[in-house]
């Protein structure tokens, strides 16, 4: 297999000598200033005469005002505060001036001893530092400014090569087996792997491997990590890069990254390039109002070129992610360049399941932890949520001091995942007293309504920007929503603003967030899905459409007598089921009140207390006045 090269850096280099510089001057040091195996008496300079005058002095060095000696006897040193004795055999002492002593040789001379003159000592490495240190700072700024230069041109050159992050055989391998969902998708992406460890089976046959494969769905499905798991499978060099990389100030920039990346993925095919994020770079061509952006279109266009241009024989295979493949070029999802589109939806409820167990196989869970129970109560979490979720409750079980992750520290970290941290917040009686009305009476409509979703929690503790919340779990996953199901969910939003209205004496804006919602199910309702009074026809009056200058050409596809009818349809469609709510909430007033004094008491409840103050669901024929409505 090919092996990455690994050139030694300049850096590495500079370290190297570095290093040896240190320990040449480190040993240096030690041999000057190493204690001497014999010891030496440091004499004051009358100590010595006296000492060559009682005849004690054999030989003498003078070396410029330093002279070293060695005694004819061994010189005894008394230390008085430790009664201790020294013996020297040598010693050492320094002329009192710099000019030296006139009488010092004659008097050597009539004891008779033998005198040695030599130089004074040099320090040479002080004497290298004062001689040789302007050349040394001269010679290193001429060699900082030769590297920053170079350091420059080379910026200047490679400016137009790609910066994909390159992962080849020696990276930690990711397989499907990391990935818990996704069982559609995965069957998708093995031909692929397959195509990638076995390409002269297809290439005999005259089969032409798939280009281009987007990895199409909401955000933190895991396309990415698909991406790394399909070049684990297949064990290839994988070139992975942001779209947004190859866009850069200056026109003409991006489009020669994309030449150097596809370039050095066919030396080292088979490989995979995986580009994230695809709509940064590959947007809708003349599309917007005003000057168009001539390095995303150049990019674009020597990208389309790049994926086209494939020789049929070069086993590379593009993958590229996007959330939004509604903006995306036409000319890129052509045949030939991004043939396939594999979708990676949110998980379903044993895929949530299977990703729960791979985020918790390293933490130490406690025994009432139920992963399929978690599962059910986690609908419509991404695999992304469902990590953040299991990292919450780590952190949750370790600031309360557990060993063991709990079912209790789930549970909180669900809370603040879905409904927001708890805020301190300090509301008087009368606010507490409105914000419990409004919640109970979206709890009663939803325990009340057949068909609608149970109430997981209720709380008037205010949780991020909401003074209470009214929380609804579903049963099951829901793919397709009846029109029976879309009325309930109208009727739950309305429920506070109905429980406003009768048990207090004015309205409050606490139900902007809920009217906001309501109204924009029922003109989708009405709109898109045929659902109110204009029948099986869909408008894009509720569709957003993510280009300004193609929303400006094409215009309003209905009249305005239309535009007023869905309006009207609208308005009907929110009045009966307001109406119907008030009803509802009229005749179970002795409920909405024990609810309310249990909000008040106990400020959160659960779904096992709310049936203790309610009593069990009704059934569907029990509930006439929405029937009937």
């Amino acid at each position: 297999m090919m092996q990455p090269n690994k050139p030694t850096s300049k850096k590495q280099s500079m370290d190297w000598l570095w290093w040896i510089a240190t320990l040449v001057l480190l040993a240096w040091t030690i041999w000057q200033f190493w204690p001497q195996s014999q010891p030496q008496a440091n004499l004051s300079y009358s100590t010595f005469l006296s000492q060559v005058q009682a005849g004690n002095v054999t030989r003498v060095q003078i070396a410029g005002a330093d002279i070293t000696g060695a005694f004819a006897k061994s010189y005894t040193v008394t230390d008085a505060a430790s009664k201790t004795t020294q013996t020297y055999t040598t010693f050492r002492t320094m002329f009192p001036d710099v000019v030296g002593d006139a009488t010092l040789l004659p008097l050597l001379e009539s004891h008779n001893v033998a005198i040695d003159v030599t130089p004074a000592p040099t320090n040479v490495l002080l004497d290298l530092l004062i001689n040789g240190l302007p050349v040394l700072l001269l010679a290193g700024i001429i060699l900082w400014s030769v590297s920053q230069s170079m350091r420059q041109q080379s910026g200047v050159f490679s400016f137009g090569r790609n910066r994909a992050r390159v992962y080849l055989y020696d990276r930690p391998l990711v397989t499907f087996d990391d990935v818990a969902d996704g069982e559609e998708a995965k069957n998708d992406l093995r031909e692929v792997v397959d195509f990638l460890r076995h390409p002269d089976k297809y290439h005999q046959i005259g089969a032409r491997i798939p280009r281009g494969v987007l990895l199409v769905g909401p955000p933190g499905t895991g396309k990415t990590l698909m991406a790394r798991a399909v070049a684990g499978e297949a064990n290839v060099p994988f070139f992975s890069i942001s779209a947004s990389e190859f866009v850069e100030m200056f026109v003409g920039v991006g489009a020669s990254r994309v030449r150097d990346l596809f370039q050095k993925s066919k030396e080292v095919a088979p490989a995979i390039v995986f580009i994230d994020e695809l709509d940064a770079v590959g947007r809708r061509r003349g599309a917007g109002v005003g000057n168009v952006n001539d390095e995303r279109e150049q990019t674009l266009n020597q990208l389309l070129v790049e994926m086209d241009g494939f020789d049929e024989r070069h086993e590379v295979i593009v993958l590229a992610a996007t959330n939004r493949p509604d903006v995306l070029d036409p000319a890129l999802l052509r045949p030939g360049r991004f043939d396939r589109q594999v979708t990676i939806g949110l998980p379903d409820r044993k895929g949530r399941e299977g990703i729960l167990k791979i985020h918790t196989r390293s933490l130490p869970l406690a025994a009432n932890v139920d992963l399929a129970l978690l599962a059910r109560t986690t609908t419509g979490l991404s695999g992304a949520d469902l990590a953040n979720l299991t990292n919450e409750a780590a952190l949750t079980a370790a600031r309360n001091n557990h060993r063991e992750i709990s079912l209790a520290d789930f549970e909180e970290a669900l809370d603040k995942l879905l409904l927001g941290g708890a805020r301190p917040l300090l509301l008087d009686a009368h606010d507490r007293r409105v914000v419990a009305y409004h919640e109970a009476g979206h709890a009663l409509v939803a325990w009340l309504t057949p068909g609608s979703d149970p109430v997981h929690k209720i709380t008037i503790i205010p949780h991020g920007r909401a003074l209470g919340v009214t929380a609804q779990m579903p049963n099951d996953d829901h793919y397709n929503y009846s029109r029976e199901y879309l009325l309930t969910r109208l009727a739950v939003m309305l429920g506070g603003r109905a429980a406003e209205e009768i048990a207090l004496d004015d309205i409050t804006t606490g139900a902007e967030n809920d009217l906001v919602e309501a109204t924009r199910l029922a003109r989708r309702m009405t709109t898109r899905w045929g659902m109110g009074a204009l029948g099986p026809l869909a408008f894009q009056a509720d569709e957003q459409q993510p280009f300004l200058g193609y929303e400006l050409a094409q215009g309003k596809e209905y009249s305005e007598t239309t535009a007023a009818r869905i309006d009207e349809n609208v308005e009907q469609l929110i009045g009966e089921r307001y109406a119907a709510v008030k009803d509802l909430l009229q005749s179970a007033r002795d409920k909405l009140d024990r609810l309310v004094q249990a909000l008040l008491h106990e400020e959160t409840l659960d779904q096992d207390r709310l049936a203790q103050i309610l009593g069990p669901r009704p059934l569907a024929e029990q509930m006439e006045i929405l029937q009937q409505a």
